[in-house]
């Protein structure tokens, strides 16, 4: 990498603390030499554990808060008022101050968003930040997801904006010049889906001059085959289909795992079918794709997860750094401007329109 990104970390967050954070960094500092933290948390705690790693100590600096943010908070004035006081919102606070390029944590997800919301404000002419995170696929790159759970509802001008900063991450991890996008849908058929999704189906077709390639609808079988750079949905629908995919992923690895172990024969059949069954493994290994984005915000935050292991948490630093460096806010805010001058969304004639002349 060409920059040296400073990543402010909640040292605090996620099920382990600061023992897997702290490990995650020195991963992440392994892999890439130049990376330099912010370690934000109880400096007691922080130090004890940066001992374990000395390739750490001359490359990180600490910043103690003595409050956090517990899995058990909920999203109120309180918390908002209290947030500078704990290691997440001192953390995002150090991005907000130009102090941190970006910030990572593994904490309580709607805090964080709340948070980082009411620091950081949303970028202008978007309406609503969005999570995005790369899921898994049958072919060699991941696929944009987003939204993942920042908003339960949501209207035609969301998704329209969610389906710009998608492709513009999109172009960020993989190079592609106009990312393919599709909307998240209960069938392929253009009638079928709420007023909002048909609506942003509409204008996502007619405008030819926003930086994306609009395919129409997927449906959710077809996340993980690899069709589509981008898939868009409201927060409700997109953490539903991402549970149900986490799953599945369990499901089939538990499974494997019972029956490799069932008898003799099949103890023999897994070590015969070891590298397939290991390829697999790593596949679906949730830490291998860690590292969820808050989309649309004025500074870059990454959500990891709160279960991620040292491996997943270097991974969620991996794509703070990368989203730095390719200077992800100004891209989205570059192309964003292409909504200027369409259509106003909110007009289903549009839509009714499509739908009889389809007829």
């Amino acid at each position: 990498m060409t920059t040296e990104p400073l990543i402010a970390i909640d040292a605090m967050g996620g099920d382990e603390g600061v023992s897997v954070m702290i490990a995650g960094a020195a991963l992440a500092r392994q892999r890439h030499p130049n990376f330099r933290f912010l370690l934000v948390g109880d400096k007691n705690e922080i130090k004890s554990t940066l001992n374990k790693y000395p390739n750490l100590i001359d490359n990180c600096e600490i910043l103690h808060t003595n409050d956090i943010v517990s899995s058990d908070d909920k999203v109120s004035r309180d918390l908002l008022r209290r947030s500078k006081r704990t290691s997440m919102g001192s953390a995002i606070d150090a991005v907000k101050s130009g102090k941190a390029s970006a910030a990572v944590s593994a904490g309580n997800t709607g805090a964080l968003l709340a948070i980082a919301s009411f620091a950081l404000r949303s970028m202008p002419r978007i309406d609503r930040p969005a999570l995005a995170a790369l899921l898994p696929t049958m072919k060699d790159s991941d696929v944009v997801m987003l939204d993942l759970g920042a908003n339960t509802e949501c209207d035609a001008r969301n998704l329209v904006q969610f389906a710009v900063m998608g492709a513009a991450y999109s172009r960020v991890i993989y190079g592609v010049e106009k990312p393919s996008v599709k909307l998240l849908n209960i069938g392929t058929e253009e009638i079928k889906g709420k007023d909002s999704v048909r609506e942003a189906s509409v204008y996502l077709t007619d405008a030819n001059n926003l930086p994306l390639s609009f395919l129409g609808y997927t449906e959710a079988d077809k996340i993980n085959s690899g069709d589509v750079d981008v898939i868009v949905c409201d927060g409700y629908s997109g953490n539903i289909a991402l549970k149900a995919v986490e799953g599945a992923a369990r499901f089939v690895t538990d499974l494997l795992k019972r029956a490799f172990t069932s008898s003799i024969r099949s103890k023999f059949g897994f070590l015969v079918s070891r590298p397939a069954t290991e390829l697999l493994r790593h596949h679906l290994d949730p830490n291998n794709h860690n590292g969820a984005v808050f989309m649309g915000l004025n500074g870059v935050i990454v959500k990891s997860h709160g279960s991620a292991n040292q491996k997943g948490v270097a991974n969620a630093i991996e794509v703070a750094a990368r989203l730095v460096e390719d200077k992800i806010t100004d891209r989205i805010a570059e192309d964003i401007k292409s909504i200027d001058g369409l259509p106003n969304l909110g007009d289903n004639e549009a839509v009714k329109d499509r739908e009889e002349n389809s007829k």
